[in-house]
């Protein structure tokens, strides 16, 4: 390569000869699977805990049928998201369509916020005026709910997927406050004090609106494309820097497509003396190292050291480019 000249290179637009099929790239048909069964199963706790809920007049079994409600809808709108994203890429939608699983969890998030407030404002209401409750119906129907959701939640827990880990904090939310409904059901059997039910249906809202808020938060951060919780800048920089025949890099971006999909784009500056098929054993060892940080698809720009950049691993705009030797 001479002096001047810069290359790039797409490690998923040429046949390098190197697997990077596992750098976080998630498989589909397993998930829809698990969705399809959560839904249905999801359905038979909603149908148990609002008929138990009416019966037994309990706010609390009722505020975790509202929560088992959003679970449904969530479960839905992911068990969709996931079908999207099986979708090809197109010339319009060059990703595919994997943002609509983010979009889905966002909206999921909200609506649990929404939720747990109303559950709150309804709770203050019984907690000043306390209201009779069936403690025998309360432990049937949340019995139902814990052990379903047990079953669910645990199964799914290992799933890499946004909109699957957000149906697993449902479904363990649920399942912990099925648990405390039904602590609170055998207070009430034998102490008879119903505002045990709407102390309940707080704690139930608090735990729905802590759970949604960490939901929204990583939405958030992946539509904003954020560097990834679970990786370090200076720590992708640097293994890329320790790569025998790499100088510097910069310009530097890591970002996820979507829950389990990581991106990178970074400009590295080699030795300006090397050809284009010199400079692929370099390439190809710079994305077998990325690919064991989870970055599965990755971008490299090659430049020599002519080339003109900031000196900050970080683009900034704002800087005039200058040569660095």
């Amino acid at each position: 390569m001479t002096a001047g000249q810069s290359h790039s290179f797409d490690s998923h637009g040429h046949d390098h000869g190197h697997d990077h099929s596992h750098g976080g790239v998630f498989h589909t048909h397993a998930p829809i699977e698990k969705m399809k069964q959560a839904f249905l199963l999801t359905f038979v706790i909603l149908l148990v805990e609002v008929t138990g809920g009416l019966i037994s007049h309990s706010l609390a079994l009722l505020s975790d049928a509202g929560h088992v409600l959003t679970d449904l809808a969530a479960i839905g709108l992911s068990w969709y998201a996931i079908n999207q994203s099986q979708k090809p890429p197109t010339e319009n939608m060059t990703y595919g369509y994997h943002r609509t699983g983010i979009l889905a969890a966002l909206v999921n998030g909200v609506a649990l916020i929404a939720i747990a407030l109303i559950i709150a404002v309804e709770a203050y209401q019984r907690i000043q005026s306390p209201q009779p409750v069936n403690p025998l119906w309360m432990i049937g129907g949340a019995s139902v709910g814990l052990l379903i959701n047990l079953y669910l939640g645990l199964g799914m827990r290992d799933e890499d997927n946004l909109n699957v880990h957000s149906a697993v904090l449902h479904m363990l939310g649920d399942a912990l406050a099925s648990a405390g409904v039904i602590v609170g059901a055998i207070m009430i059997l034998w102490t008879k004090w119903y505002i045990v039910d709407p102390i309940l249906s707080v704690l139930i809202s608090t735990l729905i609106a802590y759970g949604a808020w960490r939901i929204v938060k990583q939405a958030v951060n992946i539509l904003m494309e954020a560097t990834p919780n679970n990786l370090s800048l200076s720590d992708v920089a640097n293994t890329i820097q320790k790569i025998n025949g790499v100088y510097e890099v910069h310009d530097l971006h890591v970002w996820s497509i979507t829950s389990g999909k990581n991106a990178l784009s970074c400009h590295v500056v080699l030795d300006g003396t090397l050809s284009i098929r010199e400079s692929q054993p370099i390439l190809r060892d710079i994305e077998h190292s990325l690919s064991h940080l989870g970055i599965g698809h990755s971008t490299i720009q090659i430049e020599d050291a002519g080339h003109p950049h900031n000196d900050s691993v970080l683009c900034s705009e704002d800087e005039q480019p200058h040569h660095v030797h």
